[in-house]
Order: C-alpha cells, then structure tokens, then sequence
C-alpha cells in the first residue's frame, strides 16, 4: 500500500492535522513540500522537521496558482474551527473554492493525484443517524457556518467534475471531528476549549443542556486513514469517504471526562446553542473498513492524555 520515494504536497502542512501528516509522510521515506499561509497554521507545529532535509517549508496562500513539481497533493488548507472560518467568511469560501481550483488545476498540469480534506460538515445537520457517504445533507446555504459547509460542497463538487471531465486520479475524504496534541488554543473547538478551561479552573461552557453527540477521533488515527485512502491502489476509487471514530459521547459528558482526568475544581455552566450547531454528529466508517480496511484504534481517554499533557505545556509557556 505504501508508496516510497514519492514528493508530497501538503497545503495547510503548518495546521494541526497537516503537521501531523507531513511528520508521517517523513517517516515513511517521502520529501514533503508543506505550504502555509499561517492564517490559522503556526511555525512551531513545524518547527522540529525543519532540520529534515526531505522536508521543504513554503509560504504560500492557495487561493493564489501555485507552479512546483509533485507526486501527490494532500489539500488540508482552510480554516476548520468555526471561530476562525468565521473570522473572514468570504475568504474561507475563498480558501475551499479557488484553492481547490488552484489544486486540482496543479493536479492536472503535473498528472498529480490529489486528496481533498473535505469535512463532516458537507452533512450539515444531518436528519439520518449516522451519516453514511451517500447521504446529500441539510445544509443552511445561507447562515453564519455556510462558508465553510458550503464551501467543502462545493469544493467536492469541483474535485469529481475534476475527475470526470480531465480524468484526474482524485480522493474525498470527509473528515469527522479529530483532536490532539497542536490543537490550536483559540480554535474554539470543544475538546480544546474544555481542557483549557478545566486547567485554568474556568467555567465549563456547554451549550444547550449538553445533549447533543460527537464522535472524537484521535488525530494519528485520522492521518492513517488519510495515507490509506491515498495510497489505496484502486485508482478509480474516489470516495467520498468518511473518516471519524463512531464512538459517539454527548458534550456533557465530555465535560464531566475532561474535569475528571484533569482533577479540575470547574464548574461546567449551560449557554444558549449556537445558530445551526448540529445535534448529532457520528461517521458511519463501513466504507473505510470494506475499502481500506482502516478505523480508530486509539479510544478518547487515551487520545486525552497526550491533549491535555500538551495544553498543560502551552499554558506553562
């Protein structure tokens, strides 16, 4: 399944799952070219594999062409907290539509094979339970998270008309909730928000009355779930397909395992749900045992340690 002595491309290489990835792909043997705009990406998710001479750093924001010569793109550049997505909505959309063009355009010029990081947020909130890839969604085209939901859509729908009009090798993944060590502190997003807030002995935000479910996948199992899909030898296999762990948790009781297991005195306080925040979130991953016999092998106390031993170090510092 492995491929050796290939030239990577990672856009988003300078995020959280991206610097994983490349740290992956340079212990398989790959030279990895990693761009960054470093609007949500930071230097020192990268900064211990600048000293590896496989590995190339560029700053580079993908809604501009870009012209480098490789064998595979891994295309994770856009924001995917929705603190930061809605930062700048226009240019989240920018980031999902024209980087996918500049891309998937690079991809056909240099007969590339190309992935995309597409999201579980193409399901929108989801009316089935789990959401299987053949599933269309309910997405709100026009509220405050469309930028983002709508911007994957439509990112998917260049890569496989990509596929269908230059016969590009392409692969969708769509991404469920992932966590681990290089969360970013600000991103908003629930298991870092909650472990910040239970080492500094802050209230718990939940929102609603914390009923509502997610599946936490821990991010070295996503990332080989990206280089399975990738690698997978049967070329006219696109995907989508979704990549997530099926262990469903509600938020509260996230809550109540983060204070746990940091011996925290926080109180956990209720607030109004946010506008479109989905009430169920679960990946149905059949189509990743059947097609790259790949699924989480790392359960959600585990994965926490090394969440909260790195948070506790960034609150040190």
């Amino acid at each position: 399944m492995q491929m050796k002595d290939k030239t990577v491309l990672v856009t988003g290489g300078a995020g959280f799952l991206g610097s994983h990835l490349c740290e992956r792909l340079l212990e398989q043997g790959h030279d990895v070219l990693c761009v960054d705009n470093y609007f949500t990406g930071q230097k020192r998710n990268i900064m211990h594999l600048l000293s590896n001479p496989r590995f190339e750093m560029l700053r580079h924001d993908v809604t501009f062409p870009l012209y480098v010569e490789v064998d595979e793109i891994f295309n994770l550049a856009c924001p995917a907290s929705p603190v930061h997505y809605q930062f700048d909505p226009v240019q989240t959309t920018k980031t999902s539509v024209h980087g996918a063009i500049n891309m998937l355009g690079l991809a056909k010029r240099i007969k590339a094979k190309i992935l995309q990081a597409s999201t579980s947020e193409v399901y929108g909130d989801p009316e089935i339970h789990p959401q299987t890839e053949d599933y269309w969604g309910n997405v709100n085209p026009i509220g405050p998270r469309s930028c983002y939901d709508e911007g994957k859509r439509c990112a998917e729908t260049l890569f496989f008309d990509y596929r269908r009009q230059h016969d590009l090798v392409i692969k969708v993944a769509r991404i469920f909730n992932t966590y681990g060590p290089r969360m970013a502190m600000d991103d908003g997003r629930v298991v870092s928000n909650f472990i910040i807030q239970a080492l500094k002995g802050e209230p718990i935000t939940v929102y609603g009355k914390g009923e509502q479910t997610r599946s936490f996948c821990y991010v070295d199992d996503l990332v080989e779930g990206l280089i399975r899909l990738m690698h997978n030898t049967e070329d006219d296999f696109s995907g989508p397909m979704n990549l997530g762990n099926p262990g469903e948790f509600t938020i509260m009781e996230l809550a109540e395992t983060v204070v746990e297991m940091t011996g925290s005195k926080s109180k956990i306080e209720l607030r109004p749900l946010p506008t479109d925040d989905p009430m169920q979130r679960r990946p149905d991953i059949s189509h990743a045992k059947r097609t790259i016999d790949w699924e989480p092998a790392v359960p959600l106390h585990e994965g926490l340690k090394p969440t909260i031993e790195y948070f506790k170090k960034m609150l040190e510092e």
